[in-house]
């Protein structure tokens, strides 16, 4: 049963290519709504022009790309973006709360005056994302991980269909990484908000991921998470074996690395038993 209002992005046949080169091609997929999805691959992949194509910010050179129902770049006021360069781009001397504003204002801040409901759904948005506290401070006296959190209440503001986050975990310590995966999980099932990511570590997303969307030799694939977790996949994406450290938040992938110390035990696995035990676990979970 495919439902139309059950997909939220759709490629058909969609590439796109740059400076005469083709960046990828032959991508065909639907992403269901709801769902919480990785764009995973290798650096310069093109994983974040993956995300710019969906939003029509980069043009395709071939087939389509549909989103929210609509040809890529006309939805965008249904949809919340936050980019990678975030916490540089955005003006460091303004507070939370204006910086948030600023999703229901865009750039025309300043001028028009705001609105009770307007500063109320600020309000709420800060709150959802646990900043309601730090609405007065500049985002220059905020940490990396609060001024995340800022972002991503600054594009949840205009009630948006559909969250895109480029690298949203990239550059945060582990504790900012665990309160960011908690806030995206909670606005999937909370508010059933879509969410997008562009991550290239599975690791920290791996409880709250539904799918991928994967960039293998020049062509984007989806799948759902027990089929990306495939032997062949893995070996390919990270061309090693690959190891399961399990942790009290259940178990992560990682691939082999100079830096654990010598006395840590790593439970290194052929990918063929991860995808299994992967595949099985999620079984018991549905059932």
């Amino acid at each position: 049963m495919h439902d139309e209002a059950a997909t939220c992005i759709e490629f058909k046949d969609a590439g796109v290519t740059r400076g005469g080169n083709t960046i990828w091609q032959h991508g065909t997929f639907r992403i269901p709504q709801g769902s919480v999805t990785a764009i995973v691959g290798t650096n310069g992949a093109g994983k974040t022009t993956m995300m710019k194509a969906e939003l029509g910010l980069v043009p395709i050179a071939q087939g389509s790309i549909t989103v929210l129902g609509q040809p890529a770049g006309t939805m965008n006021h249904r949809i919340g973006y936050v980019p990678q360069s975030y916490a540089s781009d955005i003006e460091s001397n303004i507070t939370a709360e204006q910086s948030v504003m600023l999703g229901l204002t865009g750039a025309r801040f300043g001028i028009h005056p705001t609105t009770r409901r307007q500063k109320d759904k600020v309000r709420d948005a800060l709150t959802f994302v646990g900043m309601r506290d730090k609405a007065s401070y500049r985002l220059s006296e905020l940490s990396g991980g609060l001024r995340q959190r800022v972002a991503i209440a600054q594009a949840l503001v205009s009630d948006p269909q559909l969250l895109m986050l480029d690298e949203p975990l990239a550059n945060l310590d582990l504790a900012s990484q665990r309160a960011t995966v908690h806030v995206l999980a909670k606005l999937n099932h909370e508010l059933g908000m879509t969410i997008q990511v562009v991550a290239h570590d599975l690791n920290m997303l791996l409880p709250i991921l539904t799918g991928a969307v994967y960039l293998l030799d020049g062509h984007p694939h989806y799948a759902s998470m027990n089929e990306v977790l495939d032997s062949k996949l893995l070996t390919h994406l990270y061309g090693t074996t690959v190891q399961v450290v399990t942790t009290p938040q259940g178990d992560m992938f990682v691939t082999p690395s100079e830096d654990e110390p010598d006395d840590m035990t790593v439970d290194a696995h052929a990918p063929e038993e991860i995808a299994q035990f992967h595949h099985h676990n999620h079984e018991t979970q549905e059932a």
